[in-house]
């Protein structure tokens, strides 16, 4: 009897991709809107780990609701 791990799809190539081309959009979208901002908002992004601490709460985020999908 298949179980429901059998029924469930993969994502594939297709699916892979359009995650690539969103993530990089979302990138270059950011780094050109930083560019725009007055030079002291610039130089505190730039010059400190707000974008690393950014980009670690987005990960975690991501994987806390990945995380809770697969187990439902």
């Amino acid at each position: 009897m298949p179980t429901v791990a059998d029924r469930a799809r993969t994502p594939g190539l297709p699916e892979v991709l359009l995650v690539a081309l969103v993530v990089v959009a979302v990138v270059l979208g950011a780094a050109f809107l930083t560019g725009l901002l007055p030079q002291g908002l610039r130089d505190l992004i730039v010059d400190t780990p707000l974008a690393i601490v950014v980009l670690v709460a987005g990960t975690a985020l991501v994987l806390w609701r990945v995380s809770r999908r697969a187990g439902s």
